[in-house]
This record gives C-alpha cells, sequence and structure tokens, in this order.
C-alpha cells in the first residue's frame, strides 16, 4: 500500500519506525522480540491510519517519544528555519467587554480580531 508522507515523499509500506532516540531501550513487552536465547527490544512500528498520516504522530508512538527527539534534535530543527526577528499579526484594538454574574462576580471578555484577514473559507 502506497502513502504520502508529510514531505510529499512517496512510501512503500503503511508504517513507520519510531523516531523516539531511546524508543528501543523502554522496557515494555510489546518491544520485545527473537527467538529463545537471542531477544531484543526493538523500536515500535507506527501503523499508519486515517488519523496519523499526515501529522506527527506518523513518526512517534508516544509522547515521550517525541519529547527524547526534541530534547536530543531541537537544535538542529531550529537551525533548519531560524528565527531572528519576532512574527507580528496586525490586530485591532481589543475590546473588553464587562460582565456580572447573578452571584455579583464580576468577570472581562476580551475580544482580540485580526485585522484584514479574510474569515470566508470558500
Amino acid at each position: 500500500m502506497c502513502c504520502s508522507s508529510i514531505c510529499g515523499v512517496i512510501c512503500m509500506s503503511n508504517f513507520n519506525w519510531c523516531h523516539g532516540p531511546s524508543c528501543h531501550t523502554n522496557h515494555t513487552l510489546d518491544r520485545v522480540r527473537g527467538t529463545k536465547g537471542n531477544k531484543v527490544l526493538r523500536t515500535r512500528k507506527i501503523t499508519l491510519n486515517g488519523y496519523n498520516q499526515i501529522n506527527g504522530w506518523s513518526y512517534f508512538c508516544s509522547q515521550g517519544c517525541w519529547n527524547d527527539f526534541f530534547h536530543k534534535y531541537a537544535s538542529q530543527c531550529i537551525n533548519i528555519a531560524p528565527r531572528h526577528e519576532p512574527l507580528e499579526t496586525p490586530i485591532e484594538n481589543p475590546e473588553r467587554t464587562k460582565h456580572e454574574t447573578n452571584w455579583g462576580h464580576t468577570y472581562y471578555n476580551t475580544r482580540i480580531r485580526e485585522k484584514g484577514v479574510d474569515n470566508n473559507t470558500e
């Protein structure tokens, strides 16, 4: 079965191996493979199905493996597209609305709207 990955590369299987750098060291029974006397802990296989084919979960079996990857490779990832200036989105003046409950409690809502953004989804 063919699938499209996030970057558009065509792969020839319906699974990926977890990219967590220490996935193969976690002591769980689903990672144990091999014959008697030749056992190993193996990286988890991630089946690509509808919900995870176009997001990060097609490469990581758990939040822990995702975090391990980030902690190990964050600086290399940032070096791909470094940011030297902040990003900004123009907004209209925020509208603050005061509300009072039947119990005498007061709270405020602030609505922030972007300037010149077309919210039509056609």
